[in-house]
């Protein structure tokens, strides 16, 4: 006969171990998700080890033994352990305070005076053997829906998206400067500067808006845009304010970033400024979407004289790589003529300009804050006759002039150093010597000759000399690179002058950006033989694409497929489909010798028509 199954008093098992333990490690990582830190994945997986151990830890020492579990989040648990149990009480157990403290899901404690069952007690002895159904669980809330708050980072970068996503010339994204400048006049902080005490910008926000899926991050340099969901939450932000605005109501106070106000029943009020919606429906200030010359320019930021030094910038490869002693011979000759120089990297050209704000130490921070920049209209481009020689022969020279005239500064320079013998090289010098002249005289960059690297050094410091009594009295203002194409040049009486800022000027001038259809069709022409630039971008004007639909090959030529008319007409004409409707191949020919290029306007020619006719119209190998 079986033993008779003794009934008594059991204590019960709570769901978690460790609920304070598990609740620290959750708000951490919320901390650190909503910071935008890396740390947050680190809290994860501890929190995750923890959840998965079965047994109570007293301190944070003890939890040492878990995995992904080190010095710092232990040392931090046992000091979150001491504040706790100096509130509770120092012999309360930790799983009374875990009951204690609600956590941040929601649950709550017992209440007080709640007593364990006995046999004393019918309803416990039928729990106690199963007999009594499990007690109805508490019905859970639906989750919140992210709202950010007013004048915060997030709440001015979806107002600035959407006003860019409704204006006519927008362009579907904004850039990271774009979308700083925009977003600044709806924020209370600031986008570039840190508050004192404070360790973020309001940029930090966007990281949120990401990870939420309200706004899209693509390209690089990046892109902002925004989602079907960012969308939604941007046109509700716009139509409360418009509500707000209609009945005279203002918000009389701020939530904390990323809560939702509710109102005593439940429902949602969002509580946006009126005054930030008095062209919500407009373009853009100061944006590619925006305007444009219909509005005045509003700096970013100004330098005024008296806050800003100038300062040479070398580009990293001209201090590594080669002959180290020749490469820290240059590095020399600056420091001995005290020029002020920083080594970075530059996307295009070998050294530039820029004017560095003057910052001072801040009460209450470590670090000063960072300085901004603005780059000054001047680049320079190095070349010794054997870099000359080798980059015409892999095309980089085309290729690098393309650029350098693209980059949005006004005066590129060409630095050629005509030291060492040019005997061996695999060039005669003669070839050299046209391609430095044509330089000057077909691109309009101004080629400075010096005979060594000494002379160089020499040159780059005059430069820096005039640009400090150029720019030195002038009040510098910041504007985009699109701003930038409609100035005109330097005055020298002018008290002030626009320039874009170096962050900008760099992220644009990436070699490996992602391109479009238009950009890869143009470094395509070019690398025929005979195609310059120039010649490249006066066919693009008339042909913006290789094909702007599907084609197929055809003995003779090419022909569109079927499509319906519409489709042939809604797409700019490309250059397959202008050839499928020459009537023989004599007029495919002749198709682009009449079109104008470069200053003098003359015409493309028929030899080189010809060629592109060959090579985009021949079924077969060119002969």
């Amino acid at each position: 006969m079986a033993a008779p199954r003794r009934l008594g008093r059991k204590k019960p098992v709570p769901a978690c171990p460790n609920p304070l333990f598990v609740q620290w490690l959750t708000e951490w990582r919320d901390e650190a998700a909503e910071k935008g830190k890396k740390t947050q994945f680190v809290y994860q997986r501890a929190l995750g080890s923890l959840r998965r151990y079965p047994l109570p830890l007293d301190s944070g020492r003890e939890a040492a033994i878990l995995q992904h579990f080190g010095d710092g989040i232990c040392r931090r648990l046992d000091e979150r352990l001491e504040r706790h149990r100096a509130e509770q009480g120092a012999d309360a157990p930790l799983e009374a305070m875990g009951r204690a403290s609600p956590s941040r899901g929601g649950q709550e404690s017992d209440p007080p005076g709640t007593e364990h069952r006995s046999l004393n007690n019918p309803s416990a002895s039928q729990t106690l053997l199963g007999d009594l159904e499990p007690p109805p669980t508490r019905k859970a809330r639906p989750p919140r829906q992210y709202v950010p708050a007013p004048h915060s980072g997030a709440y001015a970068v979806l107002l600035a998206l959407y006003k860019d996503s409704m204006s006519p010339r927008s362009r579907g994204f904004l850039t990271k400067p774009e979308l700083q400048r925009a977003a600044q006049p709806l924020c209370d902080k600031s986008f570039t500067l840190v508050d004192p005490g404070n360790r973020y910008t309001a940029w930090a926000s966007v990281g949120t808006l990401i990870r939420k899926e309200l706004v899209l991050k693509t390209n690089v340099p990046a892109r902002y845009s925004l989602t079907p969901q960012g969308l939604v939450l941007a046109q509700r932000l716009v139509a409360v304010e418009q509500a707000l605005i209609s009945e005279g109501r203002a918000p009389e106070s701020k939530t904390p970033q990323g809560t939702e106000p509710t109102d005593p029943a439940g429902e949602e009020k969002l509580r946006p400024e009126p005054q930030l919606l008095d062209s919500a429906l407009g373009p853009l200030e100061g944006t590619a979407g925006g305007s444009g010359g219909q509005r005045p320019h509003d700096p970013e930021f100004v330098l005024r004289p008296g806050q800003f030094d100038i300062i040479l910038c070398v580009d990293f490869i001209e201090t590594m790589g080669g002959p180290a002693a020749r490469k820290q011979d240059l590095m020399a000759e600056l420091r001995r003529n005290a020029v002020p120089f920083d080594v970075r990297k530059l996307h295009v050209g070998d050294f530039m300009w820029v004017a560095r704000e003057r910052v001072q130490p801040r009460p209450g921070q470590l670090h000063l804050p960072p300085a901004q920049e603005l780059a000054l209209d001047y680049v320079v481009e190095r070349k010794r006759m054997a870099d000359l020689c080798g980059s015409i022969i892999d095309g980089r020279f085309r290729e690098q002039k393309f650029r350098l005239r693209r980059c949005g500064l006004r005066h590129p320079i060409y630095l050629l150093e005509e030291s060492g013998s040019t005997q061996h090289l695999s060039l005669p010098e003669s070839t050299l010597q046209q391609a430095a002249t044509s330089t000057q005289v077909v691109d309009g960059f101004f080629v400075k000759r010096t005979r060594d690297l000494r002379e160089s050094a020499a040159y780059l410091t005059i430069m820096t000399r005039h640009l400090n009594s150029l720019y030195g009295n002038k009040t510098l203002m910041s504007c985009t690179k699109e701003e930038s194409q409609g100035r005109g040049p330097l005055q020298p009486n002018s008290d002030s002058c626009t320039l874009m800022t170096f962050q900008e000027f760099n992220e644009g001038a990436v070699k490996n950006k992602a391109q479009t259809v238009r950009e890869v069709f143009a470094r395509q022409l070019m690398q025929i033989s005979g195609v310059s630039g120039e010649k490249a971008a006066a066919i693009l004007e008339r042909y913006s694409t290789l094909a702007s639909f599907p084609y197929s090959r055809k003995l003779g030529g090419w022909e569109p497929k079927s499509l319906p008319p519409l489709t042939v007409c809604l797409h700019p004409i490309s250059l397959l489909a202008a050839y499928s409707t020459c009537p023989d191949p004599e007029s495919r020919d002749k198709l682009l010798s009449t079109i104008k290029c470069g200053k003098l306007q003359r015409n493309l020619g028929p030899a080189l028509s010809r060629t592109l006719s060959q090579l985009y119209c021949s079924p077969g190998p060119l002969s």
